[in-house]
């Protein structure tokens, strides 16, 4: 069986493809074929002036059919479009969703904070790791930031703040936003065990591929404040030459390193597990579930 995901996320859209093979006796193994990311960056538009540019719109109609045509390619058998926080704030962005399924057939959703947490936490990480922690996920995205809490084996809270890195670069965060998600950690984040943070997102899994942190293994927050401390003494330009970073990673990897260090300080976390997660992998996830339920997304 043949799964595709498309993730429209406020700073890259994403379709990834995965096969799942199935086997009776063991859990079902998902085999990634192809990844592709493009930098539509739709936030830059929306956050500034409330809606999607006609420039940026011609590049999603055209990343669309680019989807498209790559899920016929390969077959794809079911898949799910989601959009998150840039879509979800723009003016016209139904009028261009409509404009996509049109032109490429792909019906797009627009998800609510809560549900793309959900989707995160669709990967099932926390489950396999040590019962005697406590897990926060973060989700560091373009225009917002997710958090899931997982204790004693279930999820107790999540929640979605309206501070991502896009919003950051533009200077849209407010001193209010940042004390509301800070009383929320402080007064739904609590355990009697340790808690452990679980990362998500491109900026974070660049931050742990520098760290050389072994796969499957923590990584200190020392990392992420060293990291932060030394990225934001230098320019975008610099950035991109001292670490062969592109120009949009360069920009938005100190927002995100600010958003990732203030949630853990406020959690009073120490050690971030970072295992290579997404939106598109809990969608990927979904799909399965649903389909293995008989309700089928069929292309």
């Amino acid at each position: 069986m043949k799964i595709a995901a498309i993730d429209i996320g406020s700073n890259a859209a994403r379709l990834l493809i995965n096969e799942v093979f199935e086997d009776e006796k063991k859990p079902a193994e998902f085999v990634k074929m192809n990844l592709l990311r493009i930098p539509l960056r739709l936030g830059m538009d929306v956050f500034s002036t409330g809606k999607i540019g006609e420039e940026r719109e011609d590049m999603t109609l055209k990343t669309m059919k680019i989807f498209s045509d790559l899920m016929k390619i390969y077959k794809v058998d079911h898949f799910r479009a989601c959009a998150t926080s840039a879509m979800r704030d723009a003016k016209n962005g139904k009028e261009i969703l409509k404009k996509v399924k049109k032109e490429s057939g792909i019906n797009i959703e627009i998800i609510s904070g809560d549900e793309e947490a959900g989707l995160v936490f669709e990967n099932h990480i926390a489950e396999n790791l040590d019962q005697k922690t406590s897990y926060l996920y973060i989700d560091v995205g373009g225009g917002s930031t997710e958090i899931t809490f997982f204790e004693n084996g279930k999820m107790v809270f999540e929640k979605s703040f309206n501070i991502g890195t896009i919003r950051l670069l533009n200077d849209l965060v407010t001193k209010e936003m940042w004390m509301e998600m800070k009383d929320e950690i402080c007064k739904n984040i609590k355990s009697e065990k340790p808690i452990n943070a679980i990362g998500s997102g491109g900026n974070i899994n660049k931050i742990f591929s520098m760290s050389k942190t072994k796969e499957g293994k923590p990584m200190a927050t020392s990392y992420l404040k060293n990291y932060y401390t030394e990225l934001s003494d230098l320019s975008v330009q610099a950035r991109m030459k001292k670490f062969n970073f592109r120009e949009d990673r360069a920009d938005v990897i100190v927002p995100a390193l600010k958003i990732f260090n203030n949630v853990m300080q406020w959690a009073k976390i120490n050690k971030i597990y970072v295992p290579k997660i997404s939106v598109a992998d809990g969608l990927i996830k979904n799909i399965y579930s649903e389909v293995s339920k008989k309700n089928s997304i069929i292309l």
